[in-house]
């Protein structure tokens, strides 16, 4: 019979063998299945971040375009770079990369071809990402 203390309601066992705590088989079980469910989380997740941030760079390129675009019929003249989109009000900053973590580079196509008959000079007509790195669907981000 073990001896017990009584104390209240509760009552507590006191353990002649020391059997506190967890054996190292049980630990190594839990570690195991730990990093089992890491192992599929972690891909997941980086998948996420990745779809994240192509979706970000789709939405900063769009309105880019747009105010490139815009400036280029208000002033007659296509801007010679996104500081112009700023100062002019078109913006309100660059908007970082999200592929490069800048906000300088951003690589830009010039034109000296006209898109409208009432501009007068060329300048800056699209705009690309300046990552290396290949996006979900395969194409290179400077490409989008």
């Amino acid at each position: 019979m073990e001896p017990s203390i009584r104390t209240g309601r509760l009552r507590a066992k006191i353990t002649t063998r020391g059997e506190k705590g967890f054996t190292l088989v049980e630990l190594m079980v839990v570690m195991l299945i730990i990093g089992i469910l890491a192992a599929i989380a972690i891909p997941s997740y980086m998948a996420s971040i990745k779809n994240a941030r192509e979706a970000v760079l789709k939405e900063d390129l769009h309105v880019m375009r747009q105010a490139i675009d815009s400036y280029t019929m208000d002033k007659a003249a296509a801007p010679n770079s996104l500081d112009d989109l700023v100062q002019a009000g078109y913006l309100k900053s660059i908007p970082v990369d999200p592929m490069t973590r800048s906000d300088s580079t951003w690589v830009t196509s010039t034109s000296d071809s006209l898109s409208s008959v009432d501009q007068s000079q060329g300048g800056i007509n699209d705009v690309h990402s300046g990552s290396d790195e290949k996006g979900s669907d395969g194409q290179p981000y400077s490409s989008w």
